[in-house]
């Protein structure tokens, strides 16, 4: 490991992802605009724009959830239009907005969740129960009735109980207290190492330039910038003291003057 980030183990591979002129309409509003993207598998890869951008848009193409005005992804090389059952059984999804089965228990939703994906009852529930002790999660409290972090916590182990090939988060550290988001870091750590591939979103960019290994910035629907965090961060210059967020700033035309209010001083 090198600057907090993870060295990537598979780095020459074939990509794990790969975006081909993906494009996504809402009637004459283009909110991605066909953009080509390859993220190496066993990378922990950073998808930064600023809100409106079209992350959520596509992810939720990449995931399945919404279908492509034109071009293409492919998920292990396999096209997800023609293939959405296997691709599916190798993706792990962490949404910003989580819609659990509430009146369900923790643990009957983690266990529920590994036989979906194919793990025999006795097998998700000895996974259930490590996730549970090691996120400190309330196995026998209803899902309604526990805190968004904990929600959180509950939705993340559903997403891993499978061992999945990639992992896909959105938001995943926003009401999660400390402790755990450290708990989390470690996995998400432990699981690109093994050569799992994690693609993920965050407003946090510090968050972003600790875990990742590659970003792309994503603005008004284009690819604007992608490579290493070095690769950016440097920018040729290895004497450089920017840091991501300044690169971002830059790279979607922020205001870089001091924010200020009128009576705070």
């Amino acid at each position: 490991m090198m600057n907090g980030q993870l060295e990537n183990p598979l780095k020459n591979n074939k990509p794990a992802i790969r975006f081909e002129n993906l494009t996504r309409r809402f009637g004459d509003f283009t909110a991605v605009d066909s953009i080509n993207l390859e993220i190496k598998r066993g990378s922990f890869f950073g998808f930064l724009g600023p809100n409106g951008a079209g992350k959520s848009t596509t992810i939720n193409m990449l995931i399945g959830l919404l279908k492509p005005t034109s071009g293409k992804i492919y998920i292990e090389d396999m096209d997800i239009e023609r293939n959405p059952i296997e691709v599916k059984r190798i993706l792990g999804v962490v949404p910003e907005i989580l819609n659990l089965y509430e009146r369900l228990k923790s643990r009957e939703y983690l266990e529920l969740s590994g036989m979906l994906y194919g793990l025999r009852q006795s097998e998700a529930r000895k996974r259930s129960d490590e996730i549970l002790d090691l996120l400190e999660i309330e196995g026998e409290k209803y899902i309604v009735d526990l805190s968004q972090g904990m929600k959180k916590k509950v939705t993340l182990g559903a997403a891993i109980i499978h061992k999945p090939e990639i992992l896909v988060l959105d938001e995943p550290f926003i009401t999660v207290d400390a402790i755990s988001a450290r708990k989390i870091k470690d996995i998400l750590y432990t699981m690109v190492a093994s050569g799992v591939t994690i693609f993920m979103t965050s407003h946090v960019l510090e968050v972003i330039e600790k875990l990742c290994t590659d970003v792309a910035i994503i603005h008004e629907g284009k690819i604007l910038l992608t490579g290493t965090i070095d690769e950016l961060v440097k920018d040729g210059d290895m004497n450089s003291n920017q840091t991501l967020e300044d690169v971002f700033v830059k790279a979607v035309g922020g205001n870089m003057e001091r924010g200020e209010l009128s009576w705070i001083k």
